[in-house]
């Protein structure tokens, strides 16, 4: 028979093209394609339970006599209908039902039905159970197994994909769906063979493990997760072999640019950044192109290693481009390397989606006759009209921010016929182990752990909204004794126009309450040239307090501001209100951060503000980070699709990622042949975002 793999739903009786196309919205194509369209639940029918036994918010079969039923016009008309066995009575509630069907319903009739037990206003109920009336009848047998429950789509019934699923499992053998997982390893990690994990996944049997089933650790359910974890791996692994045969320009030391750099700067390298920058220069050095992920929690100096890389690059004759996500983190790299690179006589060029006219022609110009060597700018880089001349070392800041296919459309900028641009990536976003193994598995990473020193680290305080003059109070002190302060505003939608409207009405309400103070405004409705002229005269020290919405989460320094007030905190996830921080602690004074939060917390709310104020460790939060919101909303929405799995969770299955990884170089090396059926059962096409 030929593999499951390459054969059509439309090989199974009653599927016409009309439900081809529905099982198709679902992903389902192929008869592989049905087995691991895997249950989301299962419901217990193989048994019936005495009424007296039921509790509530569990599943039931129960069989009884019907003692009566009514038509109730409450604040909804529903269908009441009671049942008892010799162990008690229930109610069954009805809210959309046909005449016909209250016709059935005779009292003394016996019934058998299935549904979720809650608690009602005359006790336990069924709402719209699946029901049979008896009445003479023979009954349906019980199930023999645990009952699937599938996720479904319009049009497709429970029962339909029960049934299509069946036939699948009839045909099913070894011979018509591979094991793709060499024998040694499915040994070594006590794994059930594929077809057997299938088959119980599917139809449990009535005796399974329902709870261990629901959390998804059953050992059926850890042998599919292992493949796929596996098959993602071995995806991101061959994107790498892939970028590294392409070759790379190999840079030389550039001594003498480098000591002339670090006399320019104002203090020394850490014994980290020291070691990470000779990390990332033994890469570069190399005729092949360095994949690496630059971490290193706010304030620990990122960019000066970036501009280290940099200096190898243009002493070797190619050009650099640093992209950032916002225009505000992209004029501050401006800033901070036009000033550390003029002295060396190094041309820096600045591009971003609002620059028009001559001043953008000029930009490109520099940019694509190589008389710009280093080029700054947020995503506008990566479009079509800008040519690189000669394009070796691209960096990109906060990778969170930008999907995979961004920052490979950017390397793409520097390939010629047989070389193409090392790349470093940056993120002040601690990335949890978890997510760093799977989804930047295909770069080699770098941390720097250690603070430059004189950083204090940031007291933070939780004060409930009631207590708001006391905190404006706090800022005025804070003012007065020099220190500078920031105000950060936030709405529960994400919208910029309400965002900027209460940061404008703070900014109004504050300027009230401190008349004495010179207060600054900015959101992301502000035109580029208006946020960054507030920002210069905030860093300048015109400004005493910034009224400011989540637009400074990232890239901006000034060392005198000592005092960071965020309003409604539980409206933030852990790693954005980590960022907010970040800004202050940048100089010598002790700094702090008040969490103006409005009551009544959330539990989750709460948990995080307490997570804010017990630590300062970046990666610490991270970790709880992912605990609190899982990898999806961790990695940020653009990254999402990019750890698109089906059956692994990253935080459930995170012990099987060190395994994964021994096995994907174990195949690699020794299987190669299994390299791409794996990731094209557990991928399909979605491999394909590696291959911009």
């Amino acid at each position: 028979m030929t593999a499951f793999d390459q054969t059509p739903v439309t090989q199974l009786r009653g599927i016409g093209t009309q439900m081809r196309d529905k099982l198709a919205r679902l992903g389902i194509s192929t008869l592989q394609d049905i087995l691991f369209h895997l249950p989301l639940r299962y419901m217990d029918r193989t048994r019936i339970s005495p009424i007296g036994s039921l509790q509530p918010n569990t599943e039931a079969v129960i069989e009884g006599e019907i003692r009566g039923s009514n038509i109730v016009m409450g604040r909804r008309r529903s269908l009441i209908c009671k049942v008892q066995d010799n162990t008690g009575l229930i109610t069954l509630r009805f809210f959309h039902f046909a005449a016909a069907q209250r016709h059935t319903m005779v009292v003394g009739t016996t019934m058998r039905c299935y549904g979720e037990v809650r608690r009602g206003s005359a006790g336990l109920e069924l709402y719209h159970p699946e029901y049979q009336i008896l009445d003479g009848k023979q009954p349906e047998p019980l199930a023999q197994n645990l009952t699937p429950v599938y996720p479904a789509g319009d049009g497709i019934t429970q029962h339909r994909l029960r049934t299509i699923t069946e036939q699948t499992l009839a045909m099913l053998n070894n011979d018509n769906l591979s094991e793709l997982l060499p024998q040694t390893q499915a040994n070594e990690t006590q794994q059930s063979s594929l077809v057997d994990a299938l088959r119980f996944l599917h139809r449990p049997p009535a005796n399974a493990p329902v709870e261990q089933l629901a959390k998804g650790e059953h050992p059926a359910q850890q042998r599919l997760a292992f493949e796929e974890l596996l098959a993602h791996h071995l995806s991101m692994q061959r994107l790498r072999q892939t970028i590294r045969q392409q070759g790379a320009p190999a840079f030389g030391n550039a001594k003498q640019l480098t000591t002339q750099f670090l006399k320019v700067l104002p203090f020394a390298l850490t014994a980290a950044q020291q070691r990470v920058s000779d990390e990332i220069a033994t890469d570069i050095s190399q005729p092949v192109p360095m994949l690496r992920l630059l971490q290193g929690d706010v304030g620990s100096g990122k960019t000066v290693v970036a501009a280290l890389a940099a200096l190898r690059a243009i002493a070797s004759g190619y050009q650099a481009a640093i992209m950032a996500p916002t225009e505000i983190l992209a004029e501050q790299h401006r800033q901070n390397f036009e000033a550390w690179f003029a002295p060396l006589d190094i041309r820096v060029a600045w591009l971003s989606g609002k620059l028009k006219g001559k001043a953008r022609a000029y930009q490109l110009s520099g940019i694509a006759d190589g008389s710009a060597q280093l080029v700054v700018g947020t995503h506008a880089l990566f479009q079509d009209q800008v040519e690189f001349h000669n394009l070796g070392l691209t960096i990109i800041d906060e990778q969170h921010r930008f999907g995979v296919h961004q920052r490979l459309a950017l390397r793409e900028k520097g390939r010629s016929d047989s070389l193409t641009t090392h790349q470093l990536i940056m993120t002040a976003t601690p990335i949890p182990r978890t997510l760093a193994m799977s989804a930047y598995a295909d770069l080699d990473v770098s941390v720097i752990d250690e603070l430059p020193p004189g950083r204090s680290p940031v007291n933070t305080v939780a004060i409930a909204d009631q207590r708001r003059l006391e905190v404006v109070a706090r800022i005025r002190e804070a003012c007065q004794a020099g220190q500078q302060a920031y105000w950060v505003c936030t709405l529960i939608e994400e919208s910029e126009h309400l965002e900027a409207q209460a940061a404008e009405v703070t900014a109004e309400e504050l300027a009230l309450l401190l008349p004495e103070l010179s207060i600054g405004l900015v959101h992301g409705r502000m035109k580029a040239a208006q946020k960054a002229s507030v920002m210069n005269d905030f860093k300048a020290g015109k400004l005493k307090l910034l009224v400011a919405t989540t637009v400074i989460e990232v890239g901006v320094d000034v060392p005198n501001a000592s005092l960071m007030v965020i309003e409604n905190p539980e409206r933030l996830g852990l790693a954005q209100l980590h960022q907010l921080r970040g800004r202050v602690g940048r100089g010598s004074v002790a700094s702090h951060c008040v969490l103006l939060y409005s009551t009544p917390l959330s539990r989750q709310a709460k948990e995080r503000i307490t997570i804010m104020r017990q630590t300062n460790d970046g990666f610490m939060i991270a970790e709880k980070d992912l605990e609190l919101r899982g990898p999806g909303e961790v990695l940020g929405t653009r990254q999402t699709g990019d750890v698109d799995l089906r059956i692994a969770d990253l935080q459930r299955d995170a012990h099987l990622l060190d395994d994964v990884k021994d096995r994907a170089q174990e195949i690699m090396l020794h299987h190669p042949e299994l390299v791409t059926p794996l990731i094209r059962r557990w991928l399909g096409d979605r491999e394909s975002y590696g291959q911009v």
